[in-house]
């Protein structure tokens, strides 16, 4: 019989689900991806509550692997805790004047809990997919989970190396390194979600990596199964918050045709 955890790739299910479709603008979303700028100094103006907490609540409608939610979004509101994010960013004018915060966290041991929660919710719908459950009671651990040492992940590797040589199979994570990767893909997508957020809002943000992760996560009381993907910072730019113009190399070079 064939693995029902499977069938979610191949079959198509019947949800008897639908949803309306949002009247949308293309010309809107150009004016808000071209204002995104990194902005290296802001004004003195606040941003209000409410936008702080609508854009997070966007950042955690990003799409992401399974929709298991590797991402935990750290607005820092607390002045010596803040203090210390500052710090830790070197003491960049984009760090030092924002008027907020936001540290992006990767998780790689939050998959556990997710899949669970995620388990709990769909026994409790009706309708639902007997492949739907499957995937989470059975394909997810055996993708996700690596084991003590990474053992099982070497494993799943060896047997990917030689199954791979007749059908497409999937070969990744399969080493804690893939976790990180896989962890940092989803929450990259959720930071896009917010810089844009407060881009749609007339806000700023610059995305900082230029930090100290080993600071960050003493900070926030995070251990070895956190991974810092990068901090916001969010405020009005100042006039003299954008260094520059805009430098992209042509388009030819990155999109390719195939």
């Amino acid at each position: 019989m064939k693995d029902q955890s499977t069938d979610i790739f191949s079959k198509i299910p019947d949800m008897n689900h639908h949803e309306s479709i949002l009247e949308t603008s293309h010309e809107e979303f150009d004016k808000i991806i071209q204002n995104r700028r990194s902005v290296r100094v802001y004004t003195n103006e606040k941003v209000p509550q409410e936008v702080m907490e609508k854009v997070l609540e966007w950042g955690v409608m990003a799409p992401n692997s399974s929709n298991l939610q590797p991402w935990e979004f750290y607005w820092v509101q607390d002045p010596k805790k803040k203090a210390e994010i500052v710090e830790a960013c070197f003491n960049q004018p984009a760090a030092r004047t924002a008027q907020e915060i936001i540290v992006c966290v990767a998780r790689l041991d939050k998959w556990k809990e997710i899949r669970h929660d995620m388990l709990t919710l769909l026994k409790s719908k009706e309708n639902v997919p007997a492949a739907g459950k499957a995937y989470y009671e059975k394909l997810v651990p055996m993708v996700y989970n690596q084991g003590p040492l990474s053992l099982f992940g070497y494993s799943k590797k060896i047997f990917a190396s030689i199954a791979g040589l007749f059908r497409p199979v999937p070969r990744e994570p399969m080493s804690r390194s893939d976790m990180r990767v896989w962890a940092v893909k989803s929450t990259a997508l959720g930071c896009q979600n917010i810089m844009m957020g407060f881009s749609a809002y007339g806000f700023d943000t610059c995305p900082m990596e230029g930090l100290d992760s080993s600071r960050v996560k003493k900070t926030l009381g995070l251990g070895r199964n956190a991974e810092i993907v990068m901090a916001i910072s969010v405020g009005k730019r100042d006039k003299k918050g954008v260094y520059g113009p805009r430098i992209r190399m042509p388009k030819e070079k990155f999109i390719k045709r195939v």
